[in-house]
């Protein structure tokens, strides 16, 4: 762990591990056109099968138009057909690019109909997947732009509401924003209508298709809170959607505000572009956080859940006017998930999560890269995290009565409308009589992270001292930090025992045995982590190797991968045979366990299978079709750039390996498709490799072979 700066009164800093969070900045302006047309409502209907990446069908929009005005434009990205009908009569409609435009002599007047039938094959905010052999399609709109396939209005200043009637195949289940009033059939297909009674922006709407079940809890308030899930996946429900009910609760009460829609409901879908969605009434989220009960311990649902839900209030009930306001929606998301997450796992836990976003920020604003926030263009950091800590500060500065006041007349005053920084902030001067002068020029209009004032904050905290405290051991000999060690262990507390354990590593292991065996007696998941993480593979030979056993079956999938790894490595130097048994005892124990869905412990078992000299010889070739198998794009794309990586690693690399590779290099998902791209031009180097992909070539589809020739191919 990296720390970067000091305490007054002792050596200590802030240190982050959290996950990069979800999705980036809805950059946008204003569009000209909602000075003069004032869309009201729009209701599609559209004929959708997750198995042709196909959309059609018709919107109508219902509008008033508040000045002359010779022109209505549509956002539509490439639309292939489309025919439109003005108040009931046949109308022009010129098609670009980008729009769909109706040329005609509007005069100010009320209630118009416009209705546009249409056809497009979408490159993007729809995405068609394979989900291990059963298709399944999903929207994705901030960012994306919800006219790639729907004509519709970017600009999300022009809020309506939504009915949406979808056909597909009967055998899929259709989820989409609002209530579902009627499923009616219709031969071999089933029509699902969805209904939203109030406004929203249109990068809000979402539409999920794919084979799901779904279980039903109701909140205190009566709000209906639906979980869907995949068929096979029933034993992750419940882990999964651990403390939904407990999260939405709570931020009602905390919030002050009902929630604001009229039903809530959350999908996992395949392959998503980021940890989640907060779409009006309904959350997409990565499958990837479907996990068992084990899975939990490690990468659970629970802050995902509980930000995209804060959304509904912050960014759904009230939204930015333009991106430089974004902090309105990522920050308050974060912080209000933050105290969700406490009211759950407790203060130590909350303020640890500050503390560690805090060293995060205060390592980039000290490289010279803090951002305002207020601004447009900031990272994910600046947004969720900076936002996060100037809400902290601010609560603390006013007090939390003044706080919770401003908090409920900001989303009263603007619910269903458009904000700015200025309206939140004029509700908090509305509620307090402090002079917030200095904080706001400090915390929302400078780049630098407010360090200091962070760090008094967190002084606040028992615990936090404690830490800082036991943090500027560091440098200290062992013999003289022992007694304090063993007092911090003595708390029975997961970070002070982390800390303990990580000050132990560079230590000799004779000296430190004793409180490795005191750490582990502790029974705690993330201090088992930490010695399994922290203690080299030579330290493990008769001194900690009990330890290491037991931890085989710890209920963590991240421990269990480097307990694996490490009491494989041991066995290193001359490999004898009985060396070569013990590596072979140990691959014994471990086969089966797969791990997270990313493959993590299967995979690096299959790695150190074919490191293992004459390990199940009989089985080699059906262990590297195994391995290459988990490329195939229907898999999630975790598992598939896990496996990549280990072909590459090992050479394991045969035609299959290759077409999976390429494919992936023009994935939807742009982290993988990026280190989709970098390993590939690691094989490329190779001449084998690359005069196997150019005979691929040619039957690649025209996406893969255009990006083949992008790179000199």
């Amino acid at each position: 762990m990296k720390h970067f700066f000091y305490l007054m009164f002792l050596v200590c800093a802030f240190a982050i591990t959290c996950p990069e969070f979800i999705s980036g900045a809805y950059s946008q302006e204003i569009s000209p056109q909602t000075a003069v047309i004032d869309f009201k409502e729009a209701s599609a209907y559209l004929k959708l099968n997750p198995e042709i990446a196909e959309v059609s069908g018709s919107v109508t929009y219902i509008f008033d138009v508040l000045t002359t005005v010779d022109t209505l434009k549509l956002d539509a990205r490439n639309f292939s057909k489309a025919s439109a009908s003005l108040n009931g009569k046949s109308v022009d409609i010129v098609k670009t690019a980008s729009a769909l435009k109706i040329p005609y002599p509007f005069s100010p007047s009320q209630r118009n109909i416009l209705q546009v039938d249409y056809e497009t094959a979408p490159q993007s905010a729809i995405y068609f997947v394979n989900n291990q052999g059963s298709p399944q399609l999903w929207t994705q709109g901030q960012g994306k732009y919800t006219s790639h396939w729907l004509p519709s209005i970017d600009d999300m200043n022009d809020k309506m509401t939504f009915d949406f009637k979808i056909e597909s195949p009967s055998k899929y289940t259709v989820i989409a924003n609002g209530t579902l009033l009627s499923k009616s059939v219709e031969e071999d297909n089933t029509v699902w209508e969805y209904d939203m009674s109030q406004p929203m922006s249109s990068y809000l709407t979402a539409i999920v298709v794919g084979e799901y079940n779904k279980t039903v809890e109701a909140a205190t308030s009566g709000v209906s809170l639906e979980h869907y899930y995949y068929p096979q996946d029933a034993e992750k429900v419940e882990p999964t959607y651990r403390y939904t009910k407990q999260i939405f609760d709570f931020l009602e009460t905390e919030i002050g505000i009902p929630y604001p829609w009229k039903i809530y409901k959350q999908a996992p879908v395949k392959d998503f572009l980021y940890a989640g969605m907060e779409n009006t009434s309904l959350t997409i989220f990565s499958d990837s956080f479907m996990v068992d009960n084990i899975g939990f311990n490690d990468r659970n649902y629970v802050n995902v859940n509980a930000h995209e839900l804060a959304h509904q209030w912050f960014g759904d009930l009230v939204t930015e006017t333009r991106s430089e306001h974004h902090w309105l929606h990522e920050g308050f998301a974060t912080y209000y998930a933050l105290l969700a997450e406490r009211e759950i796992f407790g203060d130590d836990y909350f303020y640890f999560k500050l503390y560690q976003t805090a060293e995060q920020l205060k390592e980039l604003s000290d490289a010279g890269k803090g951002q305002k926030l207020v601004a447009t263009g900031g990272s994910s950091l600046t947004y969720y995290q900076k936002g996060a800590w100037a809400l902290h500060i601010l609560r603390e500065k006013v007090g939390e009565d003044a706080f919770a006041k401003a908090i409920k007349a900001y989303l009263l005053k603007h619910a269903y409308k458009n904000v700015t920084t200025e309206d939140f902030m004029s509700e908090v001067a509305s509620a307090s009589e402090i002079d917030l002068s200095n904080f706001t020029k400090n915390w929302l209009y400078q780049s630098a992270f407010q360090a200091e004032e962070a760090l008094e904050s967190l002084k606040k905290s028992d615990f936090m001292r404690q830490y800082f405290e036991l943090q500027a051991l560091r440098g200290v000999p062992f013999s003289e930090k022992k007694e304090a060690l063993e007092e911090n262990l003595a708390q029975d507390n997961e970070y002070l025992g982390q800390e303990v354990v990580y000050q132990l590593a560079s230590e000799p292991v004779q000296e430190t045995l004793p409180l490795y065996f005191q750490a582990f007696d502790l029974n705690n998941i993330y201090i088992d982590q930490a010695i399994a993480e922290s203690v080299a593979p030579e330290k493990i030979e008769r001194n900690l190797k009990a330890l290491f056993l037991k931890m085989q079956a710890d209920v963590s999938y991240e421990t269990r991968e480097m307990v694996l790894y490490k009491l494989w490595a041991m066995h290193d130097g001359v490999l004898t045979q009985e060396k070569l048994d013990a590596r072979k005892k140990v691959l014994d124990d471990f086969d089966g366990s797969f791990g997270f869905s990313d493959g993590n412990i299967r995979l690096l078992w299959l790695a150190l299978s074919f490191a293992t000299p004459d390990y199940r010889a009989e089985t080699l070739n059906k262990r590297i079709d195994e391995l290459t198998g988990y490329t195939h794009p229907s898999n999630p794309f975790q598992l598939r750039e896990n496996a990549f990586r280990y072909a590459l690693q090992l050479d394991v690399v045969n035609e299959t390996v290759l077409k999976n590779l390429v494919e992936a290099s023009v994935h939807h998902t742009w982290r993988f498709r990026e280190s989709a791209r970098k390993m590939l031009a690691q094989f490329l180097e190779n001449e084998k490799y690359k005069s196997q992909v150019i005979q691929l070539k040619e039957a690649l589809p025209e996406n893969q072979k255009a990006y083949l020739k992008r790179i000199g191919l």
